[in-house]
């Protein structure tokens, strides 16, 4: 039997082709997530590793810019490098820093762009950074950049070069070039270093650190070291080890990349379930061909169990060589993965890839057992083909009673999970989605299984369309269509699965889509929104140069602040008074706005009626410096998105802030005639033409906030191909098998007169209607769960309303025919191409 199994692998290459291309694929994207993700983890964990090789003891404090946590003092320093078995300890300051291109644009994406402080030891050196040209900065009005910075900003040693910190952009010299393994420039970001004194005032105090990092003399415990310091530092610090840094940095790495792991393998899992559908159609359909042969061993003594044996061997035989294939293209996916990172700006450190045992088991694994599990059924039905057989047609019928049970199985699993996604939309929020998630699951499955019995009212719909519109070809396609409900259903079911997910994924994108458009639309007069690229607060400069800037009619700060009110903490938007409603949109319920230049505060209506509090009360307040007043409530408004629950006067949130420094987050504007390229110029020329300041009018800020939304389609689209790639596959395959099995009957049709391009017309067509039955199914289904996702979400999103983007459908189902269309190109050439009198003689 095992010669048996083996012959039949070799005498069937061509049909178990496709075969090999679904496991082949789903192996591929498995062992290419793990290597990727596995060479990710060992690239970032040996960068962090090397980053604190020659650290005894790491120092952090939680600096503020206020007087209680200034961070480490240079006393402190330098009682630390005093410490017997100290070699030495730098101290270190970073923040923000931005650098222009040639054309004035910021180099790199915001929030990776660093700067720091250079600290040179008795050689001049940082051993942190090893310099290319130049050297470091060691006075005021230079800097250092690294070299893909440098690169980019076509930068040479002596050019000057705009800088832009949280402050006004100023000139510096540039004074070298160098190499760093820091996260930030890996992460496609910028590292500017200044010397200590000029990083200490732009990004703390004069004389402070932020952070320390210690060096061991010779011979020297990092744990004794750790002892010895601890009781140096100030309360707000904490220190560990190097090595226990680099452990924990590490432990970060991996979980961060454990959600990309996750992703990544659940598309590859529906990659390979849709993969089960073509190997499970492909076995029953060589089994069906091969019905005499089986029984035949049968009727000269071979068993159940071993003709079972046989169809599982060659199954493995299949599932070996697909993961094999399957296993190499994974490596090339993810040497793929790393590459295209680094063009999109992520920069990857230089190591080996990594193939550890669990990737290639697990490849291994998923290929083999995936096939034999799809082909167990297939299998065990060869198995029971009784010996008389040998003598009947190889056409074998479902019995009714067979067909009775499959549907009534699959009726009640769809009732099931269609309860549990109605349920699931009824109850809403985070157990509303779990339950819609289950009901999914229960609803694909029992769809899957009534598929056979659906395709035949559904393909009937069409069936006088294809006569009247392609003749004798038409009619012939929606017979053969339904002719094998189960070949027909187990297709389609390929494509019915990936246009559900496609399908659901894409109501759901353009519904949170719209809402978000709609509430940025609803919620915004202003024509221009300045925010800092790195998302850190603005500095009140901006907001002074602004308000002298030609074309501007009104302008507000959303600047943050905070206080407790009876035990809760709210957070509050300091605005400016009189230009607020101008640059928003707020409808007043009750009181009146205007009594923000009179000191009082507004509430939003929500949170208002929450707490009991009207128009006229006085609310005794705890701010955030901890000191004690009251406020009296002039207004009551329809709660803004763009703004917190209470709305104060700029002047208040200055008075009572912790902090020396407005935490400014954005600058809303109002412009004389609107947006344009003047006033446009105009604001920019304000903000002394800053890199680091985005400058965004009402178009880029719905984009801003829609292009999430986009971008993950896209990506969830990416993904998907594969699923629907190995879809067309079974379309190709259930083709390819059909006509062989109909040899005979083509031959007849040849010889009555159908002529090879009707031939091809009738298999085109047949691979037309199965494609867009699949992507009806799909469709609708997928409609369905996109509905019920959204209703989940809707209490979270003002202004949700379901939104069907009819020309995304209309496009998927023209897609689905499409692929009916080439997937047919094969085995209709083939069909054409039969000797009429060669096939009429074939049994």
């Amino acid at each position: 039997m095992f010669r048996t199994a083996l012959r039949n692998v070799l005498a069937h290459k061509a049909r178990l082709l496709m075969t090999v291309l679904a496991v082949m694929l789903g192996v591929a994207f498995v062992s290419g997530t793990l290597v990727f993700t596995d060479t990710l983890g060992n690239a970032f964990r040996n960068q962090s590793a090397k980053s604190y090789d020659n650290v005894a003891v790491s120092i952090e404090t939680y600096t503020g810019d206020d007087e209680k946590n200034p961070g480490i003092d240079d006393a402190t320093l330098e009682k630390i490098r005093g410490v017997d078995g100290v070699a030495s300890a730098t101290g270190r300051v970073n923040g923000f820093a931005g650098v222009a291109d040639p054309d004035g644009k910021l180099i790199g994406n915001g929030w990776s762009n660093t700067g720091a402080n250079f600290s040179p030891g008795k050689d001049g050196k940082d051993t942190q950074y090893d310099f290319v040209e130049g050297s470091g900065p060691v006075k005021n009005g230079s800097v250092a950049l690294d070299k893909d910075t440098a690169s980019k900003g076509k930068y040479k040693v002596g050019d000057p070069v705009r800088v832009a910190t949280n402050g006004p952009v100023k000139e510096y010299t540039l004074s070298g070039i160098f190499t760093t393994e820091d996260g930030a420039v890996n992460a496609g970001g910028s590292l500017v270093l200044f010397d200590t004194p000029t990083a200490q005032q732009l990004y703390l105090k004069p004389g402070f650190f932020q952070n320390a990092t210690v060096s061991a003399a010779a011979g020297v415990s990092d744990r004794k070291l750790l002892d010895e310091i601890e009781p140096l530092l100030p309360k707000d610090a904490t220190a560990q080890t190097g090595k226990a840094l680099a452990d924990q940095q590490a432990k970060d790495i991996e979980s961060g990349l454990t959600s990309l792991n996750t992703m990544l393998l659940a598309f590859a899992g529906i990659a390979l379930f849709v993969g089960i559908f073509l190997i499970a159609n492909t076995f029953t359909m060589l089994i069906a061909q091969r019905t005499r042969e089986l029984a035949l061993m049968r009727a000269i003594g071979a068993t159940r169990r071993q003709v079972k044996r046989s169809v599982l061997l060659e199954a493995a035989f299949v599932g070996a060589l697909a993961s094999v294939v399957g296993f190499l293209l994974g490596l090339g996916l993810a040497t793929g993965l790393r590459s295209a990172m680094g063009l999109l700006g992520g920069k990857i450190p230089a190591g080996p890839l990594i193939v550890s045992p669990t990737a290639v088991v697990s490849a291994f694994a998923v290929g083999i057992l995936i096939t034999v599990l799809a082909a167990w059924l297939p299998a065990r039905r060869a198995a029971k083909i009784a010996p008389v057989a040998a003598m009947s047609s190889v056409h074998a019928t479902a019995s009714v009673k067979s067909l009775v049970v499959r549907n009534s199985i699959g009726g009640v699993i769809t009732l099931l999970g269609s309860a549990g996604i109605v349920g699931g939309a009824a109850t809403g929020g985070t157990s509303g989605r779990q339950l819609v998630a289950a009901g999914a699951f229960f609803a694909l499955i029992g769809v899957i299984i009534l598929i056979p019995l659906l395709s035949r009212p559904v393909i009937a719909l069409v069936r006088p369309l294809l006569k009247k519109v392609f003749g004798v070809s038409g009619k012939l396609a929606s017979q053969n269509a339904v002719r094998n409900p189960r070949r027909t259903g187990a297709t389609a079911s390929a494509l019915a699965i990936g246009l559900t997910l496609v399908t659901g994924i894409s109501v759901l994108g353009v519904t949170l889509g719209q809402a978000i458009d709609k509430m940025t639309t609803d919620n915004i007069k202003a024509d221009y929104l300045v925010s800092m690229a790195s998302g850190d607060s603005l500095d009140e400069s901006a907001l002074t140069a602004l308000s002298k800037a030609d074309g501007v009619s009104a302008l507000s700060p959303q600047q943050a602040a905070w206080f407790e009110v009876d035990g809760d903490y709210f957070s509050a938007s300091g605005v400016t008074p009189g230009d607020v409603e101008q640059v928003f949109s707020l409808t007043t319920e009750s009181g009146s706005l205007s009594t923000l230049e009179d000191g009082q505060v507004a509430i939003g209506s929500k949170t208002a009626k929450k707490h009991g509090w009207k128009t006229g009360d006085t609310l005794p307040v705890t701010f955030d410096n901890d000191k004690k007043g009251e406020l009296k409530v002039g207004a009551t408004y329809r709660e803004n998105e763009f703004l917190s629950p209470f709305v104060i006067p700029k002047e208040m949130a200055d008075k009572y802030s912790a902090s020396t420094r407005p935490e400014i987050r954005e600058i809303w504007i109002k412009a004389d005639g609107g947006a344009s390229k003047a006033n446009e110029q105009s604001i920019v020329d304000a903000l002394g033409d800053n890199p680091a300041m985005s400058v965004m009018d009402r178009q880029d800020i719905r984009d801003m906030f829609g292009g999430f939304i986009n971008t993950a389609l896209n990506i969830m689209y990416g993904l998907l191909a594969m699923a629907l790639l190995i879809a067309v596959l079974g379309v190709v395959n259930t083709l390819a098998m059909s006509v062989f099995e109909r040899q005979q009957e083509i031959g007849m049709l040849r010889a009555i007169g159908l002529d090879r391009g009707r031939v091809k017309r009738m298999i085109r067509l047949e691979a037309v209607v199965i494609s867009v039955f699949g992507a009806v199914i799909g469709v609708g289904l997928g409609v369905f769960l996109g509905w019920a996702i959204g209703r989940t979400l809707s209490a979270d999103i003002p202004g949700y309303a379901l939104v069907i983007p009819w020309d995304r459908l209309g496009i998927f189902l023209l897609l689905a025919g499409l692929v009916g269309v080439l997937a047919s190109l094969w085995p209709a050439r083939s069909a054409a191409k039969l000797n009429m009198l060669t096939a009429i003689k074939t049994e």
